[in-house]
């Protein structure tokens, strides 16, 4: 029996593994992957209080598991198919294994939203990418095209330009919903393109991606691109608890400000939180906060 698991091992779910196991309990983090998160797929992390230089966010999450370890934290690499409630006991069943738990941390954050046009699917991986950092190296002096308007598309196109030969950035509405600072990068930029009012209808090529067609006003227009970045927003990865706790309209988890759900015993940390502002440091702190109230729940359960 532990005092806390934890699902999830992005900044959310490692930070709760690291104050819960730090303050006694016995702590055990599920990652199916290898822990870090989305956020190691960023290729700069500027913002990072403390963090002076600029990083990946590889580099930053470099050493989160191994700082969780040293409190006595167990990270295992399972991934959780399973959740369910047995009186006052969470039980979490793994392909492998099964566990039972005082409380239960969600920190399983969201994954990337596809865009939707003709052959998405069929050349992902093949001229269609969800990560820049992952695949930008395939397209040195390359032309690009990037899909979104919001920080992420944005950041991601400024680093594709440092590599590509030209980017393409396409937004289906007049303007980005980036922060300022990041968009002026981008306007000064001069191998980006901004393209706006333009939607994705169609990837299209032999083997890999030779092209795009899109949806500019109304009229088709043609674009000749090596690779396709899409960066059109995250979907929640609620499938876990969806059934155990109140969700809001947009499938995010509903907490309080001791990111308690409305299942006792039960939290919930990082993107998959209603309101998350979707940044490390938020995360990393609604784990802290998710950890040290799952103690004081634990402590009251028992008196």
């Amino acid at each position: 029996m532990y005092d806390v698991i934890i699902i999830g091992g992005g900044p959310a779910g490692l930070t709760a593994g690291l104050y819960a196991s730090r303050l006694g309990a016995k702590t055990l983090l599920l990652e199916k992957l290898t822990p870090g998160g989305q956020i190691t797929l960023s290729s700069e992390i500027e913002n990072y209080p403390g963090v002076c230089d600029v990083k990946s966010g590889l580099e930053l999450m470099m050493c989160w598991p191994a700082q969780a370890q040293k409190f006595g934290c167990e990270i295992k690499s399972e991934e959780a198919v399973k959740v369910q409630k047995e009186n006052s006991h969470f039980i979490v069943k793994t392909p492998k294994n099964e566990y039972k738990s005082k409380t239960l941390i969600i920190a399983t954050g969201s994954t990337p939203k596809k865009a939707g046009f003709e052959g998405e699917i069929e050349y992902t991986g093949k001229g269609v990418s969800y990560c820049a950092v992952c695949d930008g190296f395939f397209y040195k002096d390359k032309i690009v095209a990037v899909i979104g308007g919001g920080d992420t598309a944005l950041e991601e196109a400024l680093y594709l330009s440092k590599i590509a030969k030209k980017v393409y950035l396409i937004h289906r509405r007049d303007k980005f919903r980036a922060a300022p600072v990041t968009q002026k990068k981008v306007f000064e930029t001069e191998n980006i393109e901004i393209i706006f009012n333009a939607t994705v209808k169609k990837v299209f090529g032999n083997q890999f991606v030779e092209g795009i067609i899109l949806n500019l006003n109304g009229e088709e227009k043609e674009l000749k691109v090596d690779g396709v970045f899409v960066f059109v927003g995250m979907k929640v990865n609620n499938e876990l608890v969806k059934d155990l706790v109140e969700l809001n309209e947009w499938g995010e988890v509903k907490v309080n400000l001791k990111m308690e759900t409305s299942q006792k015993g039960l939290y919930a940390a990082g993107d998959i939180r209603e309101n998350s502002v979707k940044q490390v440091v938020a995360a990393a702190g609604d784990g802290a906060t998710a950890a040290i109230n799952a103690l004081k729940y634990i402590e009251k359960e028992e008196l």
